[in-house]
């Protein structure tokens, strides 16, 4: 990669190992949460990240992003959401998929102890206090509730909090944006909880976009998934990708045949832009995130650009 085009790799610090399925309990949800576990084999107090897959994908996607942060010191925790299994529209827990995806979430968080003894070595070598959220489409706004953002009720007010002081940061891949007559009628038909109201989401998080993301889920372009950025008082970094699609360059798996923008250095560009900010934003290295902020900004050649507040 050419370092006039983003900013410098860093290095991995270990070596990973990656274990599932990991069964945790829960029991209003139907049947177990299945969780992937990848992390460094080495070190202690490792930072967590809670990672949400888009609809349909499991705890066995997204490796490009699981791999880096784990070799860069992270413990990274994918659950496998019930929308995964495909559950007939006569299911009476299909209306309150996206409701039972934030308690996935949560319930990874009420039961580290768990995660932690089912993988061997890892037993108390978890940070319990440095805990971020990431996800990618509609895990974007899967973490994002955990951040503050709600969903609005059908009469236009805002629904109950699902906010996790537990989690210091996010990572919003593709977070869908403004609903009402924003959403085309496919998403107002089949999915009427995008309809976010991010007025509470104060948590600190850094919002990625691909400036070709056109969905059909929206009648706006690809601007609809900055929304959050711009309407979110915790939103404090946007990174917009220039020519990226839905897939950020192949986020969801190297090769990955779902991807329509495969482009590797796009896919370096986002696991070192992401894992810079979660390390200032944990607390880990206060300088990260702004020189890598600053690296990009003064490229000569630029694969994307960042906006802050």
């Amino acid at each position: 990669m050419s370092d006039t085009a983003s900013p410098p790799a860093a290095e991995p610090t270990a070596p990973v190992v990656s274990v599932a399925p990991i069964r945790l309990t829960a029991p209003d949800r139907g049947q177990d949460l299945l969780v992937r576990v990848t992390a460094p084999t080495t070190g202690r107090d490792l930072p967590v990240v809670v990672f949400s897959h888009g609809m349909t994908l499991t705890m066995d996607d997204y490796a490009p992003l699981a791999g880096y942060w784990a070799s860069h010191g992270f413990a990274v925790i994918q659950p496998t959401h019930l929308d995964s299994l495909g559950l007939p529209p006569d299911d009476p827990r299909t209306p309150h998929l996206w409701r039972i995806r934030t308690d996935d979430l949560t319930g990874v968080l009420d039961q580290l102890d768990a995660v932690e003894a089912a993988v061997p070595g890892l037993a108390g070598r978890l940070d319990h206090d440095r805990i971020a959220a990431a996800g990618h489409s509609w895990g974007a706004q899967t973490a994002s509730t955990l951040a503050g953002a709600r969903v609005l009720q059908t009469d236009g007010t805002p629904g109950d909090t699902m906010a996790d002081p537990r989690v210091r940061a996010t990572v919003l891949l593709c977070l869908p944006g403004n609903g009402g007559d924003d959403l085309s009628p496919l998403a107002a038909q089949h999915f009427p909880f995008m309809n976010p109201d991010f007025t509470a989401m104060k948590t600190p998080s850094l919002i990625v976009a691909g400036d070709h993301d056109d969905s059909p889920l929206t009648v706006r372009g690809a601007d609809w998934f900055t929304d959050g950025y711009h309407l979110s008082p915790g939103a404090t970094d946007l990174l917009t990708l220039f020519g990226a699609e839905h897939g950020l360059g192949g986020i969801q798996g190297h090769h990955d045949t779902r991807t329509t923008d495969e482009n590797p250095e796009r896919v370096a560009l986002v696991q070192q832009i992401t894992l810079a900010y979660l390390r200032t934003a944990l607390g880990l290295d206060d300088n990260a995130w702004p020189t890598t902020r600053d690296s990009l900004t003064t490229a000569g050649n630029p694969l994307a650009t960042i906006d802050s507040k």
